[in-house]
């Protein structure tokens, strides 16, 4: 098995890569030149916005893990063009050059709204207001019209393996004002690995699946557990689902994380 994965050198690729090439998989990586990559990975020099760089990247491979993506920046148009068009250009390159890969993209719990009655399920619509969710819900669309062999997971707040994410949550928290007791549904990266491998078994073919593990945490004991403390508060939540996805369907299709709870993984030291 070769698959080609996108987005290898951020935060969510460059962990998976890792993972993958230890469990003997034949990877490959999207990259601009002089890019470094884990060892055992071979790059493809590469751009989403630049389509005619793709098809030697998808030639041969049976399964495509797309991750690239842009989230926070202040250009609107720089979040659509990666996120919309440059899948877009990507499930071309497949169509045209491998019709019968899997193709694997992340997605975002932010997709669901704010004012959900229930945890977000992937049944539920969405419409998103925000840049980024807005333009992920748009390239999910793509995929699932295109033919191809899909798959949609919908990633809950992404930690682990010192990647600095979780100890960014307190200057995130006071930012956007998140309520201390607003929750999230966590995901860390040795379960997304996981998940990864479900998906490149067939298991989530044709499917969205929430991608999170067995315990949300509120925001205020996230912030506490890396030393830094918000300010409490008793007011009440005005949507107290907001942040949270439903991750049964993830468990029926037989999914078990091997980071239960953020809790485990500090026990563990793999925060």
């Amino acid at each position: 098995m070769t698959i080609l994965i996108t987005g290898g050198t951020g935060l969510v690729g460059s962990r998976l890569l890792t993972r993958l090439v230890d469990a003997g998989i034949d990877c490959r990586a999207l990259v601009r030149a002089g890019k470094e990559l884990p060892a055992g990975v071979t790059p493809v020099d590469g751009d989403l916005s630049i389509p005619e760089t793709l098809n030697k990247a998808v030639e041969g491979v049976s399964a495509i893990v797309h991750l690239a993506a842009v989230l926070r920046t202040p250009d609107p148009d720089l979040i659509w063009a990666t996120n919309l068009k440059g899948t877009q250009n990507l499930i071309e390159a497949a169509k045209q050059h491998a019709p019968d890969a899997r193709f694997i993209m992340a997605s975002t719990s932010l997709v669901y709204d704010a004012d959900s009655p229930r945890p977000g399920r992937e049944e539920d619509a969405v419409n998103p207001k925000l840049d980024y969710p807005a333009s992920k819900v748009a390239a999910e669309a793509e995929l699932r019209s295109s033919g191809l062999n899909w798959s949609i997971l919908r990633f809950g707040f992404v930690y682990g393996d010192k990647d600095g994410h979780l100890e960014s949550l307190p200057q995130l928290a006071k930012k956007f004002k998140l309520h201390p007791a607003s929750k999230l549904s966590m995901i860390h990266h040795r379960d997304i690995a996981a998940f990864i491998q479900l998906a490149l078994s067939g298991v989530l073919d044709g499917k969205i699946v929430n991608t999170t593990d067995e315990a949300p945490m509120s925001i205020y004991d996230l912030c506490e557990l890396v030393g830094e403390p918000i300010e409490p508060s008793s007011e009440p939540l005005s949507n107290p689902w907001w942040g949270l996805i439903d991750g049964a369907l993830a468990r029926d299709l037989g999914f078990r994380p091997v980071i239960a709870t953020v809790y485990q993984a500090a026990r563990e030291g793999v925060l």
